[in-house]
């Protein structure tokens, strides 16, 4: 499990200023990205759209689709050929992994956001940055890694909020200045070749599995057996013994198994959806009683277990279905095996192995204004609407697997427990 989730007082880190050390780091992007991601070379599309909206003084955010832990580095490759220094909002649990990793991201433009409360420090600060045009200002705004790159997760409302906001305000210091939202697509292309990049993956993993490895089988169905037995492991864990059955029905059931008893007791009901959200907000719930420094080290370890319980759920939410059973769209792409046999990787192993065989393309495009007497509707936002379909045209991909709405899992009442109990006996 990755440390996602930080045990100590929250505390704002500022965005960095400095200009120096931003252009420094970026001369040392290029080796550190093949090295540590895999990543050889990179394409750029749209930067004239950028461009425009710098020349014209816009206030600018930048939204990215996030599907690697790279895309946060590679911004920096985007910064290089505008060529334009940016900020962007960064997870905390960043800025806590390292030292030397902290030092450099904040030095790359990043400022921390915390994720299991309300950050009015880094909202504040964002909608000042935009609302000024200092910088543009980069927001992954699905929040979370999706690790697959044919799928868009849902997108956070705070993207809207901020652009809303530094809106209105850029708009009360002159009418004629304006906000934008530029969609940016990451696109990973696997140059080099499948078996040299997932075969010794493949080969470890099935040692670790199974004792033995299995080369003599298809490369789809190695994937599919390392995914039964990775599921039934935690089946195992979570319900007591391995379930039949399809793959997928087992692992969405396995994930309500883990989060409603915990929504019951943390949040009052249980519920059904969006994966993303609900691990939200339960690590919004548990988190603050870890803070105060009052619980019995029996009490914490039941925190933290069902913190790591989340962790593994959101994972498992993050295999889309179908995802290398394809047909109907054409051909299993490399990309798509590539992908997921890393993501089993990193499930079983907490460590991804790369070789630099994989090429980036960056399509940016056109800015989106944003009206600054709009409200955001209770509804439909169609400010996120717009860039959602924006960024999945960039992607090339059609929603295939649209965000779920959370819903309310609906139990009989404690009455109607009671009576159906009469009426058996």
């Amino acid at each position: 499990m990755h440390r996602v989730v930080i045990d100590e007082p929250y505390e704002f880190i500022s965005p960095y200023r400095g200009k120096w050390l931003s252009w420094a780091f970026r001369l040392w992007l290029k080796p550190y990205l093949k090295k540590t991601h895999g990543v050889v070379s990179c394409t750029f599309e749209g930067l004239e759209h950028v461009r425009a909206s710098l020349t014209a003084g816009h206030g600018i955010v930048l939204c990215p689709n996030h599907c690697r832990d790279s895309d946060p580095m590679l911004i920096g490759m985007l910064c290089r050929a505008i060529p334009s220094h940016v900020y962007s909002m960064a997870s905390w649990h960043i800025f806590k992994q390292s030292w030397l990793e902290g030092f450099v991201v904040r030095r790359l433009g990043g400022y921390s956001v915390y994720r299991e409360g309300l950050d009015r420090q880094a909202l504040d600060t964002s909608v000042q940055i935009v609302s000024t045009a200092e910088r543009p200002l980069v927001i992954f705004p699905e929040g979370v890694i999706s690790r697959a790159n044919d799928r868009l997760n849902p997108l956070m409302d705070g993207v809207s909020f901020i652009a809303r906001m530094a809106a209105k305000k850029r708009a009360s210091i002159s009418p004629n200045a304006k906000v934008v939202i530029h969609p940016v697509a990451l696109r990973y292309q696997l140059v080099g070749d499948l078996m040299d990049s997932i075969g010794p993956v493949l080969m470890a993993l099935e040692k670790q599995t199974f004792w033995k490895t299995h080369e003599d089988l298809p490369v789809e169905r190695r994937i599919r057996n390392l995914a039964h037995a990775h599921i039934a492991s935690r089946e195992i864990e979570i319900l007591g013994d391995c379930r039949p059955g399809p793959l997928m029905p087992r692992m969405e059931q396995l994930v309500d198994s883990i989060l409603q008893p915990f929504e019951r007791q943390w949040l009052g009901k249980a519920r059904t959806g969006d994966v993303i959200s609900r691990v939200k907000d339960l690590r919004t719930a548990i988190v603050p009683d870890l803070l105060k420094g009052n619980l019995s080290e029996s009490e914490k370890r039941q925190r933290w277990r069902q913190l790591t319980d989340c962790y593994y759920a959101q994972t498992l939410s993050m295999y889309p279905p179908d995802y290398l059973n394809d047909g109907i769209r054409g051909p299993i792409s490399r990309e798509r095996i590539a992908e997921t046999v890393h993501r089993l990787e990193e499930d079983l192993t907490d460590k991804v192995t790369v070789q630099p065989a994989w090429q980036v393309a960056f399509r940016i495009g056109e800015a989106i204004e944003v009206d600054p007497t709009q409200k955001k509707p209770r509804s439909a936002d169609p400010l996120m609407q717009t860039l959602r379909e924006q960024m999945l045209g960039l992607l090339g991909i059609q929603d295939w697997w649209p965000p779920q709405p959370v819903r309310t899992v609906e139990e009989p009442s404690m009455s109607a427990a009671a009576l159906d109990n009469t009426q058996e006996g």
